[in-house]
């Protein structure tokens, strides 16, 4: 018993701290998910364990921080019903200051339970636009256009907010301020910063899908970031057009190294890699197949130049090929574009690459065979027996049988190798 009373304290204090962690654990909080760039599939499953992580630990309710230029259809509306869906509310916060909810993100925003914008920021411009494979900007056909203003002036409508201004966002690409949404009824609350926004919340009432009403009690509640985590950061990253270029850049030049110089491995290996990542990257993004062709085309020009001898026209060819390739590799208008001068440099070194392999292939081919009894032809041997036409001749220490192909020899003459045949030299007088 008494030994019971001495580790009475242990007990005691091992029991508070479960508790007070316990607790901990479950006090209320909010999630934040942190949005900056293009929406994409790789955001959309982001945004999507995000909100299932606040609906899984209770949270009170799940804010996204937005600054988007916009991004593709798909991945919007799947974030979009990933909002509508959840069973905790979801604030937009299009911040930091300057940042923007433009396109796709206007749409992301209107879906939210609750809208916020901080100062110096602005929402709207979401007309869609496509690019054609002849590369010309082009606005997308009336009937996608249509279904974009039905839905978000339904989104809007939902959530009691501006239809008609919503429908002008996306027919005429207009585009407002925090102060001019807020007037508009495009948005509930100007929030200079997060904790402005939190105190902002507390005592606000959502109608969720279902119907069920909260009233937000977020007084005294802190944040919780939820990052993406190493993998969502990776692949959102090569998910960007410029590193999805760059990828299938490298991917093109270490497997044609390779293929030029078999047993170097390591380009092969980095290559193969790169190829994988560029097939990710561009199975993320809106390719122009007529891009990707051309670009192909531009390499098989190059492999051609290196093996026939067009005098350069082939690689002219696969010049222009690759350049025009690039600049319509990405459609769905200048967010998927790739920097011209990203492409003005990876021409420079593709083309470098392919003209020096060049001069090594004709190098390959004019050098003289070193190897074999192909080293024979165009060199000197001394007649030993008179060739007439037949005789011997004697060629590096060794006595041949040979033929004279330009009359009869004399012994002690020099003649020329000019083909063999099993073990007799053809030859001819200097």
């Amino acid at each position: 018993m008494l030994r019971l009373f001495r580790f009475l304290p242990v007990i005691l204090i091992f029991a508070a701290l479960l508790v007070i962690s316990d607790a901990t654990a479950k006090s209320p909080t909010i999630g934040v998910l942190h949005v900056k760039g293009t929406v994409n599939p790789v955001l959309a499953d982001y945004i999507e364990r995000g909100i299932k992580h606040a609906e899984d630990s209770g949270a009170v309710a799940c804010i996204i921080q937005i600054d988007t230029p916009g991004g593709l259809d798909s991945a919007m509306r799947d974030i979009v019903q990933d909002i509508l869906d959840s069973d905790v509310p979801v604030v937009v916060y299009v911040s930091p200051s300057g940042a923007r909810a433009a396109s796709a993100g206007a749409f992301i925003t209107m879906s939210a339970h609750i809208a916020a914008m901080a100062p110096n920021t602005t929402i709207g411009a979401a007309h869609p636009v496509s690019i054609s494979s002849e590369g010309e900007m082009s606005a997308v056909d009336e009937k996608v256009v249509n279904d974009a203003a039905a839905y978000i002036r339904t989104l809007a409508e939902t959530h009691g907010r501006n239809a008609d201004w919503a429908e002008k966002a996306v027919r005429e690409s207009v585009s407002a301020t925090e102060k001019e949404s807020l007037d508009l009824g495009i948005i509930d609350i100007i929030a200079p910063d997060l904790d402005s926004l939190i105190s902002q919340l507390n005592g606000r009432r959502v109608t969720m899908l279902k119907g069920q009403d909260i009233t937000l009690e977020t007084a005294g509640i802190t944040a919780s970031d939820v990052d993406m985590d190493l993998g969502e950061r990776f692949l959102y990253v090569i998910s960007d057009p410029n590193i999805a270029y760059i990828l299938l850049s490298l991917a093109t030049l270490g497997l044609l190294a390779e293929i030029s110089s078999p047993g170097l491995i390591f380009p092969g290996v980095i290559g193969g890699i790169c190829l994988l990542l560029a097939l990710y990257s561009l199975g993320m993004l809106p390719v122009n197949y007529a891009g990707v062709l051309l670009i192909i085309l531009a390499f098989v020009f190059f492999i051609a130049e290196a093996l026939t001898t067009s005098f350069g026209v082939l690689l002219v060819g696969g010049i222009i090929s690759l350049v025009l390739g690039s600049l319509i590799l990405f459609k769905g208008g200048p967010l998927f574009k790739v920097n011209p001068w990203l492409i003005a440099v990876v021409v420079i070194i593709v083309v470098g690459f392919f003209v020096f392999a060049i001069q090594r292939v004709v190098r390959a081919h004019r050098r003289q065979a070193t190897t074999g009894r192909e080293e024979f032809i165009g060199k000197k041997a001394i007649v030993k027996k008179a060739l007439q036409p037949e005789g011997m001749v004697m060629f590096k220490g060794e006595l041949w049988s040979a033929v004279s192909e330009s009359g009869p020899v004399a012994t002690g003459e020099e003649v020329i190798i000019s083909r063999v045949e099993g073990l007799k030299l053809y030859v001819s007088k200097k």
